[in-house]
């Protein structure tokens, strides 16, 4: 294949409209549509590794239309009514199928590198953790592309109908749907087969924690079997005889058999840790996960300060940290709490994009009065918790206000916090910091009602 029959062939095929459609429906996606990509911590333009999972979770849309685009090419000799001219030329079968393959894995994959490329031009003005994780990730996501279309080429071609696209297109799009994995517990796990057969799905979930990544057996199997399915794409495209069609079968068969072998069994070695991006990065008593570093001067002094203001309130059972909890919990999990640290999540919007004196409330609420029910782009924890740490905060900073990012509006925080501030604020000091502390002691160990507690009931 040279050049210019190269260039031929891509004005006369549909692979360059296979790139545009693909980059079009990609950009469609993730800019004109209000996904979880645009939600919480894990943003797709935040993280390397965010970035890598959300555009291989496109490949759920991506990946069908790769079949089905490749099949509307592999009809094309069919349509021309040229089949039987060109098995008389000299040209071998395979040099043909060669060029027609090649422009259509040339523009499939630039589509996507393109869209990974505008990603990590994102990333990289907004991320100072940097790593190459990430790219085994986007590197099977380009072989899958390259294979779903080979496939479809290659079935295209021996099955000549005019259906044979949107079939195609549609049990891809019913295979990958079925072999999703439910991101709710602590780590995605398979919802009902297992998860060697689920991970033949080249698209992933939604990425729901920042510090997860793909393991290495996890990239090796699916490249074993996509390299079959590839294979198998391209031997059926160049398949003259009933005997071609069959053999071409062998090496996705092939790649299956081996992927299953290499792939992990077990859910808690498909999913790991990304040990780097967990590590602790401080300031003083104030940390923040590597992966969060670039939040770490702006935490800092906040940090500090609600320190100094807890240590002056509550004395030596004030906290005398602050940092980012990195333990992994499933949707709706209790997270995790300490009597020395204030954990911070900045997956909770109450975290999410304040600063300066707004910061360091929400830091007083969460560090005298931990939360017991989590709050995230999922999750909206009960107003009752964040009233009492709007009443904690409010009564060290000397008046109440609402917490801005939280999924419960400030007009039900105040009214639901302010009944109790007044009364707080008017009993004796002594009675003040009672209340206070044994609102702490029960949130921390999530035996009571902070709210209940400051406003004179007991904690069970």
């Amino acid at each position: 294949m040279n050049g210019r029959v190269l260039r031929i062939e891509l004005r006369r095929s549909v692979a360059p409209w296979a790139g545009v459609l693909s980059f079009c429906v990609a950009l469609t996606l993730l800019y004109l549509v209000s996904g979880p990509w645009w939600k919480g911590a894990a943003l797709w333009t935040s993280q390397w590794t965010s970035m890598a999972l959300w555009t291989r979770f496109l490949l759920a849309v991506l990946w069908p239309l790769a079949l089905a685009l490749g099949a509307l090419q592999g009809l094309r000799d069919h349509r021309s009514r040229m089949s039987e001219l060109l098995t008389s030329t000299p040209r071998p079968a395979h040099h043909r199928a060669a060029t027609t393959a090649g422009a259509m894995a040339a523009t499939v994959t630039s589509a996507f590198a393109l869209v990974v490329l505008l990603g990590a031009a994102q990333v990289v003005g907004a991320a100072e953790y940097t790593h190459l994780g990430w790219l085994p990730i986007s590197l099977v996501a380009l072989l899958a592309l390259v294979a779903g279309a080979l496939l479809g080429m290659g079935i295209g071609r021996h099955l000549p109908s005019p259906l044979t696209p949107p079939a195609l297109a549609v049990a891809a799009f019913v295979f990958v749907n079925l072999l999703r994995m439910s991101t709710e517990p602590a780590l995605p796990a398979p919802t009902w087969a297992s998860s060697r057969i689920t991970l033949l799905s080249p698209a992933v979930d939604e990425v729901r924690d920042v510090f997860l990544t793909l393991s290495a057996p996890v990239h090796l199997g699916q490249t074993v079997w996509l390299l079959g399915m590839a294979v198998t794409g391209f031997a059926l495209l160049a398949a003259a005889s009933p005997r071609a069609r069959l053999l071409a079968l062998s090496p996705v068969l092939a790649g299956a058999v081996i992927a299953l072998l290499v792939l992990p069994a077990d859910p808690r070695r498909v999913y790991v840790v990304d040990e780097a991006a967990a590590a602790q990065v401080c300031d003083g008593p104030v940390c923040v996960a590597a992966v969060h570093q670039d939040r770490l001067a702006g935490l800092a002094g906040p940090g500090k300060e609600a320190l100094r203001l807890m240590r002056d309130a509550l004395g030596g059972e004030a906290p005398t940290s602050v940092r980012e909890s990195t333990a992994r919990r499933g949707i709706f999990d209790p997270p995790e709490r300490s009597r020395t640290a204030v954990l911070i999540d900045f997956g909770d919007g109450v975290f999410g994009d304040v600063r300066g004196e707004q910061l360091t409330r929400a830091l007083l609420g969460q560090g005298m009065a931990p939360i017991c029910f989590a709050r995230s782009a999922n999750e909206s924890g009960t107003v009752g918790e964040l009233a009492a740490q709007g009443v904690v905060a409010g009564w060290v900073l000397g008046d109440l206000r609402p917490f801005p990012g939280a999924l419960h509006t400030p007009a039900d925080q105040l009214a639901t916090a302010g009944p109790v501030f007044k009364e707080l604020k008017a009993l004796p000091w002594s009675e003040q910091i009672a209340r206070v502390k044994a609102a702490r002691t029960a949130a921390v160990s999530c035996s009571g009602d902070p709210l209940d507690i400051l406003d004179g009931g007991t904690a069970r």
